[in-house]
């Protein structure tokens, strides 16, 4: 009796944890596809030491800032961001999940139209792919963005992709597991506003701000959405203001990383084991040099890796 007992209990161990194991496996996550500025790395006419270690060696060589949600219970995923670097991204990303998803994604999330991040949907021409009606989310401003001014609004009018409008401070429900809130940022915001995506799946909530001018400038507080959170992707364009010796900050204004962990200094371990820095600029000594990314991660901060899941 005993025996049958032990048995029992043995298989129901086994039964158990393989109902767990296939529930973790069907959670949504996150690919992070690109982690650079707009110009991507190594950056276009840098001669410097930066640049130069990774035009000789292509497996420095970064992807502009994109992000792949992933819902393997759907088999559906979006992309965040259209970079210059589509191509790459999409077959990155069929390398990263073994080809088991569609090639193109069921919809793309576009923050805004600064040329990293809507200018890849030019790939999806009639010159290139020719696609048929991809879903692109984007707030108003970007919306009439794109139907108003060429190559772009030839994608509409030839329906290789199909506009959604996302409204401020909304909530998008893309399945039973995923929901996406939009808001806005203080931005350079000269041809559309300015987005931040909140991904809100069954397992995990994730921040994505891959550009802001200056979180002071935000009528939310940083600190506060982090900690609502349990992966921030946060503007890293610079680290600091040495960087910036032939442009003006106020040209480009970002907020540096010495800033947001000066920011974050009296917040626990656990607040700052949150943000995923991204969006680096090619001078960002993040992308290239050893030391200043472990003194970084010492702190408790992380930064994106590309082809990293979450």
């Amino acid at each position: 009796m005993i025996f049958k007992n032990k048995l029992f209990l043995f298989f129901l161990f086994l039964l158990l944890s393989f109902y767990k194991a296939k529930s973790q496996k069907q959670q949504p996550f996150v690919l992070v596809l690109g982690i650079a500025q707009d110009g991507g790395y190594p950056h276009l006419g840098c001669e410097k030491k930066c640049c130069d270690i990774a035009w000789k060696n292509d497996s420095l060589k970064k992807n502009t800032v994109s992000l792949a949600l992933v819902d393997p219970e759907t088999k559906s995923w979006w992309l965040f961001e259209a970079t210059p670097d589509i191509k790459e991204q999409l077959n990155l990303f069929k390398s990263l999940t073994d080809g088991g998803y569609n090639y193109l994604p069921t919809g793309i999330f576009i923050t805004h139209a600064h040329i990293g991040h809507y200018t890849g949907l030019m790939q999806l021409g009639r010159e290139v792919l020719n696609s048929a009606e991809v879903p692109v989310y984007t707030l108003p401003k970007m919306k009439l963005f794109l139907e108003t001014n060429g190559p772009w609004s030839q994608l509409v009018s030839l329906k290789n992709i199909q506009l959604f409008n996302l409204s401020q401070d909304s909530i998008l429900k893309l399945n039973s597991q995923i929901s996406i809130i939009t808001f806005t940022v203080p931005h350079r915001d000269e041809f559309s506003e300015t987005a931040g995506f909140k991904i809100i799946t069954s397992s995990k909530k994730y921040l994505f701000i891959p550009d802001i001018d200056k979180w002071q400038k935000w009528d939310k507080n940083i600190i506060k959405e982090v900690e609502k959170v349990d992966v921030a992707f946060l503007d890293a364009t610079f680290n600091d203001l040495s960087e910036l010796k032939n442009r003006k900050i106020d040209e480009v204004p970002h907020p540096f990383i010495s800033e947001t962990i000066d920011l974050f200094k009296n917040t626990d371990t656990k607040i700052k084991s949150k943000l995923y820095f991204i969006h680096f600029n090619h001078t960002n000594p993040m992308l290239w040099d050893t030391l200043s990314q472990q003194t970084i991660q010492k702190k408790g901060y992380k930064l994106s890796k590309q082809g990293e899941k979450l």
